[in-house]
């Protein structure tokens, strides 16, 4: 009787755990999907700042947003790097233009540089825009 009693508590500790691992899986989850909206918000900024102006503007400086509503757990780091060519007679400038999220930014900027916890999820995504 006591081993069943014994054996009986071991399968319901390794329920609670697993159902532990469940949810923080599916949080992670939450938390890169909301990441990626999070980068892909920044670079749509990021391009309307570059393809706006009637002239080819030069790039911005370095440029951390921090995010309205949903996503106001996340801060997206911009960069901008910009290099020029000429294809024929026409001058061509190429702009790359680099968005990180994170939701734990170190001075308000990603990616973080302190310690990384369990719950820290960071994306990053590239643009190139030519004009």
């Amino acid at each position: 009787m006591l081993f069943i009693l014994v054996v009986l508590a071991a399968l319901g500790a390794a329920m609670a755990k697993f159902s532990m691992r469940q949810q923080l899986g599916s949080s992670s989850e939450l938390a890169a999907a909301k990441a990626m909206q999070a980068a892909n918000a920044g670079l749509e900024w990021a391009s309307f700042q570059v393809l706006r102006p009637a002239a080819a503007p030069a790039c911005f400086g370095a440029t951390n947003i921090a995010l309205p509503g949903n996503l106001s757990d996340f801060v997206v780091s911009i960069s901008c790097n910009l290099s020029s060519g000429s294809d024929g007679g026409n001058t061509l400038n190429f702009y790359q233009i680099t968005a990180t999220a994170c939701n734990a930014p170190s001075a308000g900027a990603c990616p973080t540089t302190a310690a990384l916890n369990p719950s820290y999820v960071e994306r990053q995504l590239t643009r190139r825009l030519v004009r």
